[in-house]
C-alpha cells in the first residue's frame, strides 16, 4: 500500500500498456479496478531484495518515480510475471522482446567472470548475501543461505541473466569449494554425477561459505610459484580437461607447457588474474596415453575418451582428457622430451 504500508491481496490484469489491480471481495474481484500502473517509461527489478524476509518481490518504478512492490506466490510465478511485464514495457520494441526471451532460455555466462570477485561481493556486509540461522531435518545451522536465495542474489547483482545461468554459476562456486552444502536436502543432491543437478534452486536446500571463503581466500590462492619456473620458453598451450584431486570431477583448464625449466602449469579460464592455480616440474615424470577400452581405477565421472596420464616423480597422478586422439598425441610428444 502507498498510504498504509501493509500488504494486500489484489487481482492483477496485465494489458499492453498498463497493469490493473482489483480488490477481492468474497472470492470475487470488483468490477472496477482499484488502481493502475502505467508501464510507459517503467523500470522493473526482479528479483528485488529490498525486503529481506520477502524473496518473491517484483519492484516497478514508474516514469514519475512511484515505487510499487508486488509479491508473488512462488519464484516460478514471479519470474513469469516479470518476463511478461518486461515484454509489455518494451512492446513497441519487438527486437528487445525477442532478446528477452532468448536470454531467458539461453546459456551464456559473462566473459572473464571471476569466482573470487563473486565471493568477495557475497561476503560484503551491506550488499552481500544475507546469512541466517536455518533449520534442516531438526538441526539448526548458523550463517547459512538457501539455494534459491543465492540464485536470486546472483541475478540481482547482474552475475547472471537467468536462473539457469545462476544455478550453473552457483554449481561452479560449490565445485571450487567456495560454498558447501549443509543439511540433508542439499548434501543428498551432491551424490548426483551430473554437475548441473548438484546445486539446488530451492528454499529448503541450505548452503554456507566454505572455510577458504571465510578467510576470503582459497587454498589455491595460497599457492606460491617461483618466478623462475614461469620464466621458461612456452612450447605449447591450449585447453584440456583435468580431473580434480579431491572431488574427482572434470574441469576445463588452460595448460601451458614450458621448457628451460620444464614445467606444466594450468590456469582457471574463469578467473581474471593470469596466474596458475597449479603446476609441477616435468623432470622425472612419466607420460602415457590411456586406451579408451579401459578406464583406470583412479578415474571417476564423465570420461569422453582421449585420456592420458602424467605421473610426477613424487608419484602424483594427473588424469587429463584431450578433445581428440590427434591432440592427445601432440601433447604427449611435446611433454616427453622435457621429462
Amino acid at each position: 500500500g502507498h498510504i498504509v504500508r501493509n500488504w494486500k491481496v489484489r487481482w492483477f490484469v496485465l494489458l499492453q500498456d498498463k497493469l490493473l489491480y482489483y480488490k477481492i471481495e468474497g472470492g470475487k474481484k470488483d468490477p472496477s479496478p482499484k488502481g493502475r500502473i502505467l508501464l510507459d517509461g517503467c523500470t522493473i527489478t526482479c528479483p528485488c531484495l529490498e525486503y529481506e524476509n520477502r524473496p518473491l518481490l517484483i519492484k516497478l518504478k514508474t516514469k514519475t518515480n512511484t515505487d510499487y512492490f508486488l509479491e508473488c506466490c512462488s519464484r516460478e510465478e514471479r519470474d513469469s510475471w516479470a518476463l511478461d511485464i518486461t515484454g509489455a514495457i518494451h512492446a513497441g520494441h519487438p527486437v528487445q522482446v525477442q532478446e528477452l526471451h532468448r536470454m531467458k532460455n539461453s546459456f551464456k555466462l559473462l566473459e572473464n567472470i571471476s569466482l573470487h570477485h563473486i565471493v568477495e561481493r557475497m561476503c560484503d556486509s551491506s550488499t552481500g548475501i544475507k546469512l541466517t540461522h536455518n533449520l534442516g531435518q531438526g538441526n539448526r545451522y548458523k550463517e547459512t543461505f538457501t539455494g534459491s536465495a543465492l540464485v536470486d542474489w546472483l541475478i540481482s547483482n547482474s552475475f547472471a541473466v537467468s536462473r539457469f545461468e545462476a544455478i550453473t554459476l552457483a554449481s561452479m562456486l560449490m565445485e571450487e569449494n567456495f560454498i558447501k552444502p549443509v543439511g540433508a536436502r542439499s548434501t543428498e543432491a551432491t551424490r548426483y554425477s551430473d554437475l548441473s543437478e548438484q546445486f539446488l534452486d530451492d528454499s529448503t536446500a541450505l548452503y554456507m561459505f566454505a572455510e577458504s571463503s571465510k578467510k576470503n581466500i582459497s587454498s589455491k590462492e595460497e599457492l606460491q610459484f617461483n618466478i623462475s619456473e614461469l620464466s621458461g620458453t612456452i612450447v605449447k598451450q591450449g585447453f584440456l580437461v583435468k580431473q580434480g584431486h579431491k572431488r574427482k570431477n572434470w574441469k576445463v583448464r588452460r595448460f601451458v607447457l614450458r621448457a628451460d625449466p620444464a614445467f606444466l602449469h594450468y590456469y582457471d579460464p574463469t578467473k581474471e588474474e593470469n596466474r596458475p592455480i597449479g603446476g609441477f616440474s616435468l623432470r622425472g615424470c612419466l607420460v602415457s596415453a590411456l586406451e579408451d577400452n579401459g578406464v583406470p581405477a583412479g578415474v571417476k565421472g564423465n570420461v569422453q575418451g582421449n585420456l592420458f596420464k602424467i605421473i610426477t616423480k613424487n608419484d602424483i597422478h594427473y588424469y587429463i582428457q584431450a578433445s581428440s586422439k590427434a591432440e592427445r598425441t601432440q601433447w604427449i610428444e611435446a611433454i616427453k622430451p622435457l621429462t
